[in-house]
């Protein structure tokens, strides 16, 4: 039988996630800073892309804990 759906903790799931990729997001920028002149262009590209995908789910995610608090209510 499927659980029913609790969406109770959504919103601290979802914070708790942005937490993380915003993180990953620092050590990534940090780690850029500090081996930019070591890495082949290739690699620093991929790392620059996943940044801004990272920052695309940072927004969307914040999007959706706007929704969820307004669903809560």
């Amino acid at each position: 039988m499927a659980k029913p759906d609790n969406r109770a903790d959504n919103v601290q799931h979802l914070q708790q996630n942005i937490q993380h990729t915003i993180q990953n997001l620092h050590e990534a920028e940090q780690y850029l800073d500090e081996h930019a002149d070591e890495m082949d262009a290739q690699e620093y590209t991929q790392i620059n892309e996943k940044n801004q995908r990272r920052e695309a789910s940072i927004r969307s995610s914040r999007a959706e804990v706007k929704d969820e608090a307004r669903h809560s209510k």
